[in-house]
């Protein structure tokens, strides 16, 4: 690991603009941007780009991911400041409010320009149509009983983008469109689980949180199952063993771990097995994503 970055002087202490950059790079929401920006490409190799068309779509997903994580901190900012959200680079003071949102609006304006001028008219309208769809979730859907929806909308939008985004290519099936959309509405429920008491902490009041623990529990599982049924019915032909291993699992690990859980680990077990059956349709989602 390198050294961080010193003060003239050699006081060995990290500098304002270091702190200030790492601040920024935690306020993107790093994991989730990485993981989505991954996935766009890997579903771009999956339906037959290149390696430029890879690079762009990747380039405009991550465009947009980080727009979002920045325009949540700044949202949440004055809210993780009340509650002493230290993890929070705004609330810990390594970042300032307006860098954040400065930042956001950059990463935005960067979606919007990379789509139009590297792909065709449909697909950058469904690139902003994902990125608009999330900000919304951020302002001013979090809190409301329809939370899940820019969830839904967002990663659905993205296949339809990264397939319009291929020359040639034919509009996305309808498939797989549902299936990135179910997915997405199921990892808002998985993402909120370890997050439940924090959030109530600091006045998130969205559909998982109305409908608790358990119940966020069960519809992230239902979502996933639902996803990964219509990953693997949805293609033509006759379901591979493989994705009939894939149903099963989906609907088995979650309950059982979920039931076999004990107090404060049933949350973690929980969260765990949805996680495991994300990443199982990711994979089917990008083995089944070619067009054409």
């Amino acid at each position: 690991m390198a050294p961080s970055v010193a003060r003239p002087g050699g006081n060995g202490q990290t500098s304002p603009m270091s702190t200030s950059v790492s601040g920024l790079v935690r306020a993107s929401h790093p994991e989730p941007a990485a993981a989505v920006t991954v996935v766009a490409g890997l579903l771009a190799w999956g339906v037959g780009h290149r390696s430029a068309g890879i690079a762009v779509v990747a380039g405009t997903v991550l465009a947009s991911q980080l727009a979002v994580g920045w325009s949540n901190d700044h949202r949440d900012a004055e809210r993780d400041a009340l509650v002493g959200r230290a993890d929070k680079p705004v609330a810990a003071g390594a970042v300032s409010a307006r860098a954040v949102g400065l930042a956001a609006w950059g990463a935005a304006l960067a979606t919007v320009g990379l789509a139009a001028a590297a792909t065709n008219r449909a697909a950058a309208f469904w690139a902003i149509v994902a990125l608009v769809s999330a900000l919304l979730y951020n302002w001013p859907l979090k809190s409301t009983p329809v939370s899940v929806l820019p969830y839904a909308v967002s990663f659905g939008a993205l296949p339809a983008f990264v397939v319009l985004a291929l020359p040639g290519a034919p509009a996305p099936p309808v498939w797989l469109v549902a299936a990135a959309a179910l997915l997405g509405a199921g990892a808002h429920f998985a993402n909120v689980l370890p997050d439940l008491a924090d959030d109530a902490r600091t006045g998130v009041h969205g559909l998982p949180h109305r409908l608790g623990a358990a119940g966020s529990r069960v519809a992230a599982a239902a979502l996933l199952l639902a996803a990964t049924i219509t990953l693997v019915v949805g293609p033509p032909g006759p379901p591979s063993w493989a994705g009939l291993s894939a149903v099963a699992t989906a609907a088995v690990v979650p309950p059982v771990t979920w039931y076999a859980g004990r107090g404060a680990r049933r949350g973690t077990a929980a969260f765990r097995a949805v996680l495991l059956v994300a990443l199982i349709d990711v994979v089917l989602l990008v083995a089944n994503g070619r067009v054409g």
